[in-house]
C-alpha cells in the first residue's frame, strides 16, 4: 500500500478515537526517534525493567530491545504507566538472545554503545551521535556481559561525584536518554522519523486504542482498498 492509501485509512481511523487523542498522535509522532534505541540485558528487578520503559517513552524514544537469558522481561503496570502502548518493544529470547539483538542491530546500521563505569573510552557528554546508537545497559548486579564488551564498538560511563559505584540500571538509563535526547535536540542531525514511519506508528497507535483494534483496522482497510 502507498502512503496515500495509509493516510486515508489514518483520516478513516481518525473518526473512530477522540480528538485528543488524535491531537497527542499527531503531537507525539513528530517527536519520535529511532537515531537513539536501548537494549536491556537480562535484567532481573520488574520494578528497573518497568522504570526503563517509562522512561523511553517519556523520552520519545521508539525502540527497547530486551536481550532475555536467565530473566523473563516483566512489565508492572503500576510503573510503566501504559507506556508499553507506545513503546515497540523486540524480545530475543532464544539460545543465543544477545548475539541475535546485537547483529540484528548492527544490520540496521546501529553502532553498539555498552554502558559501564570501568572503560571510559567517552562520557555520556562526549560520545558521538552523527551515527545511530544503541545503548546497552547489564544487569543491576554483574553489569554488561562478556558477550557485549567483544561485540560493542564503543563503551560510554556517566561521571559520578560519590563512592557509591554505579548508577542503579533505571537511573543510569534516565540520565542517558536525558542527556543524549537534549544533545539531539540541539543538533542538526536527521534524528526524527521520517514522514512515512510516523504515519505508520500512528496507524499503529490506533490499532492499540480502538477496541478490538486487530480486527477493526484490517476490515476498514480492506474496505477502503475495494473502493479504489
Amino acid at each position: 500500500m502507498n502512503e496515500s492509501f495509509d493516510q486515508r485509512l489514518l483520516e478513516e481511523l481518525y473518526e473512530i478515537i477522540s480528538d485528543s487523542k488524535v491531537e497527542m498522535f499527531e503531537k507525539f509522532s513528530t517527536m519520535r526517534t529511532r537515531h537513539l534505541t536501548i537494549v536491556l540485558e537480562n535484567i532481573f528487578q520488574e520494578h528497573n525493567a518497568s522504570a526503563v520503559l517509562r522512561s523511553c517513552e517519556s523520552f520519545g524514544i521508539q525502540d527497547l530491545h530486551v536481550i532475555e537469558k536467565d530473566n523473563k522481561y516483566k512489565v508492572q503496570r503500576d510503573i510503566a504507566r501504559g507506556a508499553g502502548r507506545w513503546v515497540d518493544m523486540t524480545n530475543y529470547t532464544s539460545e543465543t538472545p544477545t548475539q541475535d539483538c546485537i547483529q540484528a542491530l548492527k544490520a540496521k546500521g546501529y553502532k553498539i554503545v555498552a554502558t559501564t563505569p570501568h572503560k571510559n573510552d567517552y562520557t555520556i557528554d562526549t560520545l558521538p551521535i552523527d551515527e545511530p546508537i544503541a545503548l546497552v545497559f547489564g544487569t543491576e548486579q554483574a553489569g554488561i556481559s562478556p558477550e557485549i564488551i567483544e561485540m560493542a564498538d564503543e563503551f560510554v560511563m556517566i561521571p559520578m561525584y560519590g563512592f557509591t559505584e554505579s548508577f542503579n540500571v533505571s537511573v543510569s538509563a534516565a540520565i542517558s536518554m536525558h542527556v543524549l535526547r537534549s544533545r539531539l535536540e540541539k543538533s542538526d542531525l536527521d534524528w526524527k522519523l521520517s514522514p512515512e514511519e510516523q504515519l505508520q506508528l500512528k496507524l499503529k497507535w490506533c490499532e492499540k486504542i480502538i477496541p478490538r483494534g486487530q480486527l477493526v483496522v484490517p476490515e476498514i482497510r480492506k474496505r477502503l482498498f475495494e473502493k479504489d
